[in-house]
């Protein structure tokens, strides 16, 4: 790329969602991009407050060497690549050079958007990530939420120490940040309607782009292909920037 070496692309995972699900897409981001999938402590360590989030994560990019990265975070994981590149402007430091939000509305989100992990009782938790009753505790997936549910909640306990922490004003204004927000016309939890809130947060450009499929279209092969194009877009853009002595 710009200076030979190639464009890091970090990707954050949805809730419950390992970096398993960004195995395949090296082979479809194209040329000049290095896929870095980020992994959250689960189990006995998991990660549930901003502050531990940060403490994990911000070394891995405080201390990065030089050369151009980009974020790409799904549901939960728009939110921790959200938390890092404001912690990384409000340190003074340098961030990414475009953050990719897919399937996550922009906070701070309504105070019912998301189940109270803190306070809800197992059943209660279970009841509302069922859809209300509709997924039988006895199905595969009824069984599957409760085995789950534990990373499920930390999780939730997590998402709701972001949204809180993006409510609080930060003295370092805006993001300037360009920030590229990706969402499916099937998926009514995050409509492409979630584009205007997040064109709130950055005094940068911003974009639109809608894919196939419901929530999880980060196993699709569309999402690689179109990150790794806008990869390369960042990376000249950069390189344009930079004048020639």
């Amino acid at each position: 790329m710009s200076d030979g070496r190639p464009v890091q692309l970090h990707c954050f995972a949805h809730s419950e969602g390992g970096v398993s699900v960004f195995e395949h897409w090296a082979a479809s981001t194209g040329a000049g991009v290095e896929v870095k999938p980020v992994p959250l402590p689960r189990g006995a360590r998991a990660v549930t407050t901003r502050e531990a989030l940060l403490a994990e994560l911000l070394p891995r990019f405080t201390a990065a060497g030089p050369g151009l990265y980009v974020f790409y975070g799904h549901g939960l994981g728009a939110m921790v690549a959200f938390t890092v590149t404001r912690a990384l402007h409000e340190a003074g430091l340098p961030g990414p050079a475009l953050l990719a939000v897919g399937a996550c509305p922009a906070p701070p989100h309504a105070p019912a958007a998301l189940p109270d992990a803190r306070g809800a009782t197992d059943a209660e938790l279970l009841d509302i990530l069922g859809g209300k009753g509709a997924v039988p505790a006895t199905s595969d997936e009824g069984i599957w939420l409760q085995a789950m549910l534990p990373v499920l909640r930390a999780d939730l306990e997590l998402a709701q120490a972001l949204d809180e922490g993006a409510r609080t004003p930060s003295a370092a204004g805006p993001l300037n940040t360009p920030i590229l927000v990706v969402a499916a016309q099937g998926n009514p939890l995050a409509p492409p309607t979630i584009a205007d809130g997040w064109r709130q947060w950055t005094d940068g450009p911003s974009w639109l782009r809608t894919v196939p499929d419901r929530h999880f279209f980060a196993r699709s092969r569309t999402l690689p292909r179109l990150l790794g194009r806008a990869c390369r877009v960042a990376d000249r853009v950069t390189r344009e920037r930079v004048p020639v002595a």
